[in-house]
């Protein structure tokens, strides 16, 4: 395989950023991206304490604290005791809170897929091609951000 330019390297990370952001422009305003990327955190990681989801999601503790609140309240999340520590709690997400997370992968996944038909066939197959290496990159992104909390910890 021939090896990539720093050029194309830069063009590829530009372009897959610039379709995150229409993405993200593009979904519904109906919940703050936090709430959003707290409840995905909960799906994928299973329950975290509130201060482990204040540094996976970048915000300080008492604001995480006030989301996690207004999810419980919403049904979409619950807090129970942690079993290794009874003084702290940890977060779960609800199957309400799963369901959410469901439905909005789809709606962004339907918002790609609605546009694919006005590809040509080439470029359907040349994003077909790279769906493996979007999903690792998407993985190692998200394993660096729990290194990031647990070093943190």
């Amino acid at each position: 395989m021939a090896v990539m330019t720093e050029v194309q390297i830069d063009g590829i990370g530009e372009a897959v950023y610039a379709l995150a952001t229409e993405l993200v422009r593009q979904m519904p305003r109906d919940m703050s991206l936090t709430s959003v990327a707290t409840l995905s955190t909960l799906v994928r990681n299973g329950p975290r304490r509130v201060t482990e989801l204040a540094a996976s999601e970048g915000v300080a503790q008492p604001s995480m604290t006030a989301l996690v609140t207004a999810l419980e309240r919403d049904g979409l999340v619950s807090r129970h005791a942690d079993p290794r520590d009874k003084r702290a709690a940890l977060v779960t997400v609800t199957d309400a809170g799963r369901d959410l997370v469901a439905r909005r992968r789809r709606l962004g996944a339907e918002l790609v897929t609605s546009t694919l038909d006005e590809l040509s066939d080439d470029e359907r197959s040349a994003l077909a091609d790279a769906v493996g290496a979007l999903r690792r990159v998407r993985e190692i992104r998200a394993a660096h951000r729990e290194d990031a909390v647990t070093a943190r910890r």
